[in-house]
């Protein structure tokens, strides 16, 4: 019930937004829905006089069909041949009163009869409006469809019944496709209407963005309600309800978060004679609940194969999301600062992870300044469904915003590395140190043709290595760190990101810093060291224009399974390359004989190498092209240490 009571508290603390209409990055619409009411997609707008008379009407386009309605319980979970109108906007079936004289076909019961009835209650109510009175009028006379012909907006047959679905033989009639069809999947039947009362004010006026609508229908349907019961949400006394909101992810989810509708089958039977002794919601809790997590998902939430992944919190709504990397995360606390401007060829700083908790510290004291932090909570959801019509809670933590930034600060510096694969909005690489994101990580451990499905099932697994601190799997671990050890099956640009991710991720568990460890002795670190140095000396050997890999890249993966022969065939490989390079080679040679002696005789043979051998390979190679770089004005080898290919779609 925390995650019901979180959202509530988001819903009460948010009240200016309700009903306030605001725009996604793709131009769709989405609003924090005030309690009964639910959105629809509309496929006719009909407009009316402030006197009941028919006006006009036309097609909606799809972007513009989103539209809020009101609702009752029973509406909102109607399904098959159930009848259950919407109060106000519904389907033809419902809102024509001449359904059935221009072919409609009924099972039992007309729909419009319950429909006008249920309107006119609401019309003939204290708390009706004179837009809902102009509609109850116009409806009640049962000429919709009639008008609608009229206008051009449906269509009939020979017969003077509506068409079905289009089919070419129409067009002797018709002429070409009517739009009508084209915006529904189904038949003209099943087209929902819209209605709203002729304006000059036309955007200000809908009837559907009227708050004012809004307001009346809460009135009215509240005094409908059901008996009270113990709210297990709020502890309070509340009109109780069994039938809780759909569309959580979209107009188009019907799966519940919560359900009880099944008697026949196990939802509570075993345990309960009735769903309200397992829990009691109220109605006005569940609504605000569900709303504000309707809300939030289309605000900030990321939607991987339809699995919901959401932070917020219930004061300040925004919060740094675990799954961004460290780059993300200083956009995220520093929103005045460009990240853009920081191109590749800046000098970019390596942090140990004292310096990197301050400079983070340092972010988060700016951050701070304006929030509450003694009250204010970060809650951290994860939705999916296994069916259509049940939603599950994958995970949930709700903890204090100082001790989530905490975890967020070990993350970062627990898996701490230089990473270069990230890209500015100029399409420049970007060099940022830190850990990486857990998207990233999916596609370095599983390629980057990954499923969203295999991508948004190791985020789930990554959430809590982040949030409580847990170390990330070792599968993980492995799958990425074979991956790293495999160059010649990827492109370059993805095989260096690979290579720094698989480094993030063995530093997690090892704690080794970027800057070469010259005193370590770990027998995979010293091979990792001699690879890079081989790597390195035959770079610089073939020099810019070659572009082909190096012995030392194309045996990596062998080199990983048995060193001690394939060092053999490494070192044969790089003496050519030696000969030519001539004095220039004498500090290469020095190092790798330098390195070759600190591995005892006996650890030097073909016994597979730990993950380490990479932080050995990384951090040998990275003081090389440093060393390079601060000797020659312009390194023939640096632009091979930053090998972003144009292919790369990363950031």
């Amino acid at each position: 019930m925390s995650l019901l009571l979180n959202l509530y508290k988001t819903y009460e603390s948010n009240l200016g937004q309700v009903g306030r209409i605001e725009k996604k990055y793709n131009g769709r619409e989405y609003t924090l829905l005030p309690i009964a009411h639910t959105t629809q997609n509309a496929h006719i707008e009909v407009t009316l006089t402030m006197d009941g008379t028919f006006h006009g009407a036309v097609v909606v386009e799809k972007e513009d069909a989103d539209t809020l309605i009101p609702c009752t319980e029973e509406s909102s979970s109607r399904a098959g041949s159930k009848i259950a109108p919407y109060p106000l906007h519904d389907k033809l079936s419902y809102v024509a009163g001449d359904f059935v004289a221009y072919g409609g076909q009924i099972k039992k019961e007309e729909p419009f009869a319950a429909y006008i009835q249920q309107l006119g209650d609401w019309a003939n109510s204290p708390d009706a409006t004179e837009k809902v009175k102009s509609i109850y009028r116009y409806l009640s006379q049962r000429r919709l469809i009639e008008d609608l012909v009229n206008e051009k907006v449906l269509f009939l047959d020979e017969e003077d019944k509506l068409i079905g679905k289009w089919d070419k033989k129409y067009e002797a009639l018709h002429g070409e496709k009517p739009k009508i069809f084209s915006v529904l999947a189904g038949e003209q039947e099943s087209a929902l209407v819209r209605f709203t009362i002729h304006s000059p004010h036309e955007i200000l006026d809908k009837v559907w963005r009227d708050a004012e609508m809004y307001d009346s229908f809460i009135r009215h349907y509240s005094r409908q309600l059901g008996g009270e019961d113990y709210c297990y949400v709020t502890g309070d006394k509340l009109p109780a309800t069994e039938r809780h909101a759909n569309k959580i992810r979209n107009s188009g989810d019907k799966a519940k978060l919560i359900s009880s509708n099944d008697t026949s089958g196990f939802t509570f039977r075993g345990r309960f004679t009735q769903s309200g002794d397992a829990a009691a919601i109220g109605y006005d809790v569940s609504q605000k609940a569900h709303n504000a997590l309707k809300w939030l998902i289309n605000r900030q939430g990321k939607i991987i194969d339809n699995r919901v992944f959401l932070v917020w919190s219930y004061q300040d709504l925004i919060a740094p999301d675990p799954m961004d990397d460290r780059l993300a995360l200083e956009q995220f606390l520093n929103p005045d600062q460009d990240q853009s401007q920081k191109p590749e060829e800046t000098e970019t700083p390596v942090y140990t992870s004292q310096e990197l908790a301050k400079e983070f510290n340092k972010m988060l004291g700016g951050y701070r300044g304006d929030l509450n932090w003694a009250d204010d909570q970060i809650s951290i959801l994860i939705l999916d469904s296994a069916t259509t019509g049940r939603m599950a809670v994958l995970y949930y933590r709700s903890m204090n915003k100082e001790l989530y930034f905490e975890r967020l600060l070990e993350w970062q510096k627990s898996s701490a590395w230089l990473h270069r694969y990230r890209k500015n909005n100029e399409g420049n690489p970007v060099v940022f140190y830190g850990a990486p994101a857990p998207r990233d990580i999916a596609l370095a451990a599983y390629g980057s043709k990954a499923g969203d499905k295999v991508i948004k099932g190791l985020m789930e697994r990554m959430l809590p290595c982040i949030v409580d601190g847990g170390k990330v799997p070792m599968d993980i671990v492995r799958s990425v760190t074979n991956r790293a050890s495999n160059p010649v099956s990827m492109d370059r640009w993805e095989w260096e990101k690979t290579l720094s991710i698989a480094c993030s991720l063995i530093n997690q568990r090892e704690g080794y810093p970027l800057s070469l460890d010259k005193e370590n002795q770990d027998r995979s670190y010293l091979f990792g060291r001699l690879l890079a140095l081989a790597d390195v000396l035959e770079r610089s050997a073939l020099g810019r224009e070659e572009k082909r890999s190096t012995n030392a890249i194309r045996y990596m993966n062998a080199f990983a399974r048995h060193p001690e022969r394939t060092w053999q065939t490494i070192q044969a490989a790089i003496q050519p390359h030696q000969a030519r390079l001539g004095r220039d080679a004498t500090y290469y040679s020095m190092q790798i004989d330098e390195v070759a002696s600190r591995i005892p005789i006996d650890e030097f043979n073909n016994k597979p190498l730990t993950g380490k051998y990479l932080l050995g390979f990384y951090s040998q190679r990275h003081e090389l092209y440093q060393k390079k770089g601060k000797n020659e004005d312009q390194s023939t080898t640096d632009s091979d240490q930053n090998p972003t290919a144009e292919g790369e779609n990363n950031k």
